[in-house]
């Protein structure tokens, strides 16, 4: 995965109830070539956004990510006439996505004093 761009904001601080939504969408899909295995694969450009109800912020990701398929012509067909990707492409390069930009932007999130885009894990204390 290559991150091309990278943009958070704050509007304002946050208060009260907050939703955040994150989704991944896959932009454009072209093959290359990857002189290292010798072989083709699809470069897929992707932009990642968070944003927050009610509208306190955004961070958004932008990039390419490789994927290596059996088969590419049949992936690039689809895409051109439909603008989708098989759905077992697309579950494996969304997942991807998830893992790495979420994590990103969890840090982006902080340095601005704003929600995280995941639910961390939090500890309570047993009650009596």
């Amino acid at each position: 995965m290559t991150l091309e761009s990278m943009h958070a904001e704050r509007k304002k601080p946050a208060t009260g109830e907050i939703n955040v939504n994150s989704t991944p969408t896959i932009k454009g899909i072209r093959e290359v070539s990857v002189s290292t295995l010798n072989k083709k694969a699809l470069e897929m450009s992707f932009e990642f956004v968070t944003k927050y109800d009610p509208d306190i912020g955004e961070i958004k990701i932008g990039g390419n990510v490789l994927y290596l398929a059996e088969k590419n012509a049949p992936i690039l067909k689809q895409w051109k006439s439909k603008k989708s990707v098989p759905e077992e492409v697309s579950v494996e390069v969304l997942n991807h996505l998830f893992r790495r930009c979420l994590l990103k932007m969890a840090g982006m999130a902080e340095d601005l004093q704003l929600p995280p885009p995941l639910q961390l894990p939090r500890v309570k204390q047993n009650e009596k």
